[in-house]
């Protein structure tokens, strides 16, 4: 099996780093956290730079917050791109720009390095069930290379095109979510403020035209103000800041992504970043 070096082991990182090892792959990671400790006892092997790790890998697989991360761990003094083999593939998890995403491609291919942009969907729940949607932009050969790799994550993989192509979807997979967390969010406000039971509001209307994976799920989390995060209000803030760039790229005007992103911002003000993004309920309490 290939030596897979992890890069990134938060709360989707790590789950899915585990599965890999799960799968049988020989798993590497840096060795600064509690979770490589953890990952280390369950059978990986750490390194002390990402170079080092780089080297000493087949794939390497980046999980981080924002291009920022991504490109400072690649391209940065001793990252990455220094210690990559020719022949190796790159693979980016993170939800970064697809512009990031296309320089990192061809600043791969100038080592005869193979990248991917790979972001994935599913939160914290699919990266620990290994099911993911992973939507991968790139070349086709490293596409099915890495296929194996990513069915020990995901369950619904799918090449989307050439290098960018994952990302670009990706943003627009933030676009739908984040409008459906707000609108069923102003829906249980409006629900609660006129007396309705909202369990019972949730479970007729997940028979009907409205069912969605967030009314069930998110939706829950409202009922119950679960807010733990599965993933990050202040994260999915920065996806969509991502989505406005590009449609400005192209001179789209995402009126809707707009305004989900200008309620994002008001529940950070409000001390709500670290909470899930379901936490977009609290701002119909302010």
């Amino acid at each position: 099996m290939e030596k897979v070096g992890f890069i990134g082991l938060g709360i989707m990182g790590k789950p899915m780093a585990i599965n890999l090892l799960k799968a049988g792959y020989n798993v590497q990671v840096l060795e600064k956290s509690k979770a490589a400790e953890e990952l280390v006892e369950a059978g990986a092997k750490a390194f002390g730079d990402y170079k080092t790790l780089a080297s000493e890998s087949d794939i390497i697989i980046t999980m981080l917050p924002d291009s920022p991360q991504v490109e400072e761990v690649v391209l940065g003094d001793d990252g990455v791109l220094a210690g990559i083999k020719s022949g190796s593939v790159f693979i980016d998890m993170s939800t970064i720009a697809p512009a990031t995403a296309k320089n990192l491609y061809q600043k791969m291919l100038e080592k005869n390095v193979e990248a991917l942009d790979a972001p994935v969907s599913g939160g914290q729940v699919g990266a620990e069930s290994a099911s993911l949607s992973i939507m991968v932009g790139g070349n086709e050969k490293a596409f099915e290379k890495a296929l194996p790799l990513f069915q020990a994550m995901g369950k619904n993989v799918v090449h989307i095109g050439e290098s960018g192509a994952g990302q670009t979807t990706k943003a627009c997979n933030q676009m739908i979510v984040g409008m459906t967390i707000q609108a069923v969010a102003e829906a249980f406000n409006l629900a609660g403020k006129a007396g309705v039971d909202l369990a019972k509001m949730r479970e007729v209307l997940l028979g009907g035209f409205a069912q969605s994976r967030i009314l069930d799920l998110h939706g829950k989390r409202m009922i119950d103000e679960n807010f733990k995060p599965g993933f990050k209000m202040k994260l999915h803030k920065k996806d969509l800041k991502i989505a406005l760039e590009t449609g400005k790229a192209f001179s789209l005007e995402l009126g809707g992504t707009a305004q989900a992103a200008a309620e994002m911002d008001r529940a950070i003000a409000m001390g709500n970043g670290e909470l899930d993004h379901s936490a977009l309920y609290l701002n119909g309490r302010s």
